[in-house]
């Protein structure tokens, strides 16, 4: 720009100089005009120039932030996206053991309910077995039935023991026998003997001092019973007293006492397999 400008005042003093002589006045001042349009222009230009100039270092300026502020956000976006992948491999393989997690305990559960239809099918048939086996002495205090999944056989003390006596006598004695050809064939049933009493104080029973020595040594009459004459293993049965504490009825009639006064034989199967797939 400055080198055009140069050119153009040479080559107005040349046209000058050479006209110096014959110009006239006129001619001169509009000379003069057009040097001063052209030194204005020159001005404008070079001040344009100027401006476009900075505004160039200022563009220049700013790419370089745009471009530092750009490959910052590529670099977080990359590891937005390392990230991404590690949380959804994580959640997959999370989801994925949730779902073997579920799926083992739904195998679980399937089993332990059919370990439990089990267990009720066979309280069910040993009631059956015992009611058909005792039919003979249901008449006489004896009851078979199922609670909280076991089998209780209630027999009152009148058809086992004579009043106060920890002796059974034959009737009982028979009873027993036919319950025990039962339990004989049935090695996966525990048993328990439990001794009950009524309310009414023992008197005159010699060494046996309250209701719970009676139970108890009613219960165990019947287990040596079982285990002696009838063979049943050992480690099948259990004796407890239960003394008066646990009555079928409250009251104080002879009827409610002679209920409450009785020997529950409690029939539980071996759940063995359930505890350990519980544990």
């Amino acid at each position: 720009m400055k080198t055009i400008f140069q050119s153009l005042i040479l080559l107005f003093s040349i046209s000058f100089i050479s006209s110096c002589v014959v110009m006239s006045t006129k001619k001169y001042n509009a000379l003069l005009v057009q040097k001063d349009s052209i030194s204005l222009g020159w001005e404008a230009s070079r001040n344009k120039v100027n401006a476009l100039e900075g505004e160039i270092v200022s563009l220049r300026s700013d790419t370089a932030l745009l471009n530092s502020k750009i490959t910052e956000l590529e670099e977080k976006l990359k590891t937005l996206d390392e990230n991404y992948s590690a949380l959804k491999l994580n959640t997959s393989s999370e989801i994925q053991k949730l779902a073997d997690d579920l799926q083992k305990r739904e195998e679980r559960l399937t089993e332990v309910e059919d370990i439990l239809r089990k267990r009720d099918e066979a309280t069910n048939a040993l009631k059956d077995k015992l009611q058909k086996a005792l039919l003979g002495f249901q008449q006489n205090g004896l009851s078979v039935d199922i609670r909280n999944g076991k089998v209780y056989v209630s027999l009152t003390d009148k058809l086992l023991f004579s009043s106060g006596s920890i002796i059974i006598d034959e009737k009982g004695e028979l009873a027993l026998k036919e319950l025990a050809k039962v339990l004989k064939t049935q090695p996966e049933i525990n048993i328990s003997v439990e001794g009950h009493t009524d309310n009414q104080r023992v008197v005159n029973l010699g060494q046996i001092t309250d209701n719970w020595d009676l139970s108890v040594l009613r219960a165990t009459s019947v287990v040596r019973f079982l285990t002696e004459i009838e063979k049943i293993e050992n480690d099948r049965i259990t004796a407890t007293g239960k003394g008066e504490y646990q009555p079928i009825e409250t009251g104080s009639s002879p009827e409610i006492r002679s209920r409450n006064r009785r020997i529950e034989i409690v029939l539980s199967p071996k759940l063995d397999e359930l505890y350990n797939l519980i544990k």
